[in-house]
């Protein structure tokens, strides 16, 4: 019967030494007290209490007040007292508690019951076997006290759940040098596999997909306050199936295939299907669902893959083993790049067509190239002819222009040396007028 979603607290009594399995657990029922305004009470016979205690979602973590009269906070207490806090409650681990009444401060639901459990532990559902790669798995843990489930909403951010496949490392096997690898974990939140949220009930979530051999399951369920841990071998088998891509020799004329196989010592042929989407080029789309198969190997054409391009081929297993198990696997994607086939080569007459064309096109290329040089030569001459004429028709110019200076310049010359110098004549002389008396 599940809870009320209201809020409740609880208070689990554990002794020094803690189990590691919750299946070898003793059960030690102890007496329901009554509870009024977050108060209770603790006899001197306990050694070590946990409270667990569920407030109003995203409230502060609650003060513990002490039988003396002292407080206790999340953030300031003793060493020897642990203390997890979460947006929607509080684990809090005491050793040697004082005997007296307690009580809590803080956004507690009211109508909440104190219940006294001798322990805390965790139960699991084992691993079924035989256990193969890919498998789509529900497997579920919880928290138990005295154990009896507890159903508290809220332990989902109150634990922290992790589980590994650790290699045994035998020589055969896939997983010789996997080592340790961390798979998955187990959530109370409603989604994937998880039926309900906060129902207490922890579904797994665990990859698969891992190299196949013997392994040993370590799942570990802790936070501040406690630590638990359950542990199991097993052996991860191969895949019972596969798909294979099968190309035709002549994509022109020839289909392209699937081949599929089951085997028929793991799985009963009779209640396995595949399911089979494809994805291609152009918005391509395709999904098939293969049932009634007579024998462990099975061809599937596709006449629908026509347009060149890469396609996806994602499967999906349904079936039931000879142990009575059923089965939903993942199988491995399979591509495929459907190419466009060259051309088939060209006959004799046709290569003759080519190569005369060929031939004509590189004799007119010929003339076109000759009919441009001869251009280009003429018009080479043409500048350099006209570059000439003007150079001589500059140099001729500039001859006459120095001949003209040269001629003006022995016209002055000659003009200075025919009119006497003013310096050479003598002032001092008498006229000839004046010689005469």
């Amino acid at each position: 019967m599940r809870i009320s979603p209201l809020w409740c607290l609880w208070l689990v009594f554990v002794g020094a030494a803690l189990p590691v399995y919750a299946a070898q657990e003793v059960t030690l029922p102890l007496a329901q007290a009554s509870e009024l305004k977050n108060r209770f009470r603790i006899d001197h016979m306990v050694d070590e209490i946990t409270l667990v205690i569920q407030r109003e979602y995203g409230s502060a973590p609650v003060v513990v007040v002490l039988p003396d009269g002292s407080k206790w906070y999340a953030s300031r207490h003793p060493e020897s007292v642990r203390w997890e806090d979460s947006i929607s409650g509080d684990m809090i681990q005491i050793k040697n508690p004082q005997p007296g009444p307690w009580q809590l401060l803080g956004r507690v639901v009211p109508g909440s019951q104190i219940t006294k459990v001798s322990k805390l532990g965790i139960w699991a559902d084992p691993l079924p076997q035989p256990l193969y790669q890919g498998e789509r798995l529900k497997l579920t843990a919880g928290l138990t006290g005295d154990n009896l489930q507890m159903r508290l909403p809220g332990l989902e951010y109150m634990l922290q759940w992790n589980a590994k496949f650790i290699s045994e490392h035998q020589p055969k096997d896939e997983n010789f040098a996997a080592g340790t690898l961390t798979v998955g974990s187990y959530q109370d939140n409603g989604e994937k596999l998880d039926e309900r949220p906060d129902d207490g009930i922890f579904t797994a979530d665990i990859n698969l997909n891992q190299p196949w051999g013997h392994y040993t399951l370590e799942l570990k369920v802790e936070n501040a306050v406690f630590e638990r841990e359950y542990q199991q071998a097993f052996v991860l088998s191969p895949k019972p199936a596969d798909i294979k891509v099968k190309a035709p020799d002549n994509p022109r004329e020839q289909p392209w295939g699937l081949q599929l196989f089951v085997d028929t010592k793991e799985l009963q042929l009779a209640e396995t299907y595949f399911q089979l989407d494809i994805v291609g080029p152009a918005g391509f789309q395709l999904s098939l669902t293969v049932r009634d198969l007579a024998q462990a190997e099975h061809a599937l054409e596709l006449p629908q893959v026509t347009e060149f391009g890469s396609y996806r081929i994602k499967g999906t297993l349904f079936s039931t083993n000879w142990a009575g198990r059923e089965i939903v696997m993942t199988l491995p994607e399979r591509f495929f790049n459907y190419v466009s086939p060259p051309e088939p080569p060209p006959s004799p007459e046709v290569i003759a067509a080519i190569q005369a064309k060929e031939a004509s096109e590189e004799e007119q290329q010929a003339k076109d190239d000759a009919v441009l040089w001869i251009i280009v030569g003429n018009s080479v001459l043409l500048v350099v002819g006209l570059a000439l004429m003007l150079f001589m028709r500059k140099r001729a110019l500039l001859k006459q222009a120095l001949a003209a200076a040269e001629q003006e310049m022995l016209a002055k010359q000659r003009e200075q040396a025919q009119a006497p110098e003013l310096q050479d004549i003598d002032l001092s002389m008498p006229d000839e007028d004046e010689k005469q008396p």
